[in-house]
């Protein structure tokens, strides 16, 4: 009689299963593979990917607004197609050119004096030794976050605006009284004032959540070498942020042109069009008071495509210094 081989055991047949469904080394492993090997991950990414398919892609088909002389009464099928005519009427205003210019004032100022604050904040949060105070702090600084632009305009009002405490002050001293609220040379620095005082606390959370990662035993190999606090900040610290401040970064370029609509309209009238107009106040007053349908469209279009632009540029600069950026290029 023939010999017969033992039978394997479950457990082994299962690795053995697992390891010819692998890919080679050096062989990219196919979709299905992949699929797979995340299907956890993708099961949980998959309200979120919902959420963003029903409220941000599928009214990208209403862009179509764009190239039509749009009638809500008539509805997308039967207006009339237009071309390019409401790119040629935005582009021909002179208010169009003057938001362009207000918005991109603002977004440079916002991103070179707010874009880094609540990093240096993180960073003073992250050396208080304290558990205890660390937490009041960070308590104090993220509760603005939660107060709604009415009410932040309006403390900012009664401080700075005509009748405010700083005005009173000045009057008070025998200097000019100055009325900060409506001066249209000092608007972009009001709108990074009221931003850095509402959001920069909020901001530390993604930053003081990095600082975690970084590995201890670094900062303890640079004090055993001899670095100092100021050495281990920008040969440790600044480093293992790196990854996520160019991420920040690379997000808050594709939101340039957006310098936030509800803080704007609030006080675009005390300091006038010529100084508040940016272009989502632009489109806000075409589209909606003047139904303008299609130029408001068009030059929403045009935003959302220099955004997206931006984006895949500092995204592909990233690579190129050797940083993931916000997602991998096909060759990482």
């Amino acid at each position: 009689m023939a010999d017969t081989a033992p039978p394997v055991p479950l457990e082994r047949r299962r690795d053995t299963a697992a390891v010819a469904a692998r890919p080679s080394p050096g062989r990219r492993p196919t979709l299905w593979q992949r699929i797979k090997r995340d299907k956890v991950m993708l099961l949980l990414t998959l309200p979120g990917l919902l959420y963003f398919v029903v409220f941000h892609y599928v009214p990208l088909l209403g862009y179509m607004v764009a190239f039509q002389d749009y009638q809500p009464y008539l509805g997308y099928m039967h207006s009339v197609w237009v071309g390019f005519d409401n790119f040629a009427t935005a582009f021909a205003e002179p208010a169009f050119w003057s938001a362009v210019a207000n918005t991109l004032q603002i977004a440079v100022v916002q991103l070179v004096f707010f874009f880094p604050v609540p990093i240096a904040l993180a960073l003073l949060l992250n050396s208080i030794v304290s558990d205890r105070i660390r937490r009041f702090v960070q308590s104090v600084v993220y509760l603005p976050h939660f107060i709604g632009w009415v009410i932040i305009v309006s403390i900012f009002q009664q401080v700075l605006g005509g009748a405010g405490l700083l005005p009173d002050v000045l009057g008070g001293l025998g200097l000019p009284r100055y009325d900060m609220m409506s001066d249209p040379d000092a608007f972009p620095w009001l709108l990074t004032l009221q931003m850095i005082w509402k959001d920069a606390g909020w901001g530390t959370i993604i930053i003081l959540a990095a600082l975690l990662t970084i590995d201890r035993q670094q900062y303890e190999a640079a004090a055993i070498d001899g670095a100092g606090p100021a050495r281990r900040l920008w040969h440790v610290t600044l480093p293992g942020l790196a990854p996520v401040v160019i991420l920040l970064l690379i997000l808050n370029l594709g939101q340039i042109l957006s310098v936030g609509f509800e803080q704007i309209l609030l006080q675009r009238d005390a300091v006038g069009p010529a100084a508040g107009e940016v272009l989502d106040t632009y489109v806000y007053y075409h589209g909606i008071k003047d139904n303008d349908w299609g130029v408001s469209a068009a030059v929403g279009l045009v935003k959302a495509v220099i955004g997206t632009a931006l984006v895949l540029g500092a995204n592909k600069f990233a690579h190129r210094l050797g940083h993931e950026g916000v997602y991998r290029g096909a060759d990482r």
